[in-house]
């Protein structure tokens, strides 16, 4: 998967004017991934193959471990998560406990922060995740937010303390670890299951 930033025409023009749900909402449907971060646009290709896989996993372990114990809800890309009229992303996969869907999931998107964010990045969408992402995600008040590396086979937790994220675990398949969150009390995630082959 790789990151091209936004064209001259998607960029906010160099005055300062950024770009808002309503620009976001006109964006063509061209098999990219489109989003605004403080009103600047970002576009991704269409994911590879090991990245869908690992998505996929991920998104069936948790769908499956929730279908058991009903805490929540998953959904993947494309699905908007608009946090403000300049803040809209399409996480790779997101958790939502009934609590939060309450007040934040409509009929067209979410608006507002959900339980757990994680994006299956790449060596060009490294540094968007692990700090553009990763800080507009801990500003809106995201729960927990993993960053899942296909080709290293690891994820990183981030989890909220306070007002800020702290990494507790950077995990590894080699290593036989073993993904745990108390969003989901008795859920365990072998990496060796996440990234196999």
């Amino acid at each position: 998967m790789s990151t091209v930033s936004g064209s001259d025409s998607t960029r906010p023009p160099a005055s300062g004017v950024r770009l808002t749900y309503d620009d976001f909402v006109q964006f063509p449907e061209d098999g990219k991934r489109h989003e605004l971060i403080d009103g600047e646009h970002y576009v991704t290709a269409a994911p590879n193959t090991r990245h869908q896989r690992v998505v996929t996993r991920l998104t069936g372990l948790l769908w499956s471990f929730l279908q058991r114990h009903r805490l929540g809800e998953v959904f993947v890309a494309p699905f908007d998560v608009v946090f403000s009229d300049t803040d809209v992303v399409e996480p790779d996969l997101l958790f939502i406990s009934p609590a939060r869907a309450a007040d934040t999931l409509t009929d067209a998107n979410m608006r507002g922060a959900p339980d757990l964010v994680v994006e299956v990045g790449s060596p060009s969408t490294r540094k968007v995740d692990e700090t553009t992402k990763r800080r507009l995600y801990e500003r809106h008040g995201v729960g927990e937010y993993w960053v899942a590396d296909p080709e290293l086979d690891e994820i990183k937790v981030y989890r909220r303390a306070g007002d800020r994220f702290e990494r507790v675990a950077l995990l590894s398949a080699e290593q036989g670890d073993v993904l745990t969150s108390p969003l989901f009390p008795g859920l365990e995630l072998p990496l060796t299951d996440v990234f196999a082959e």
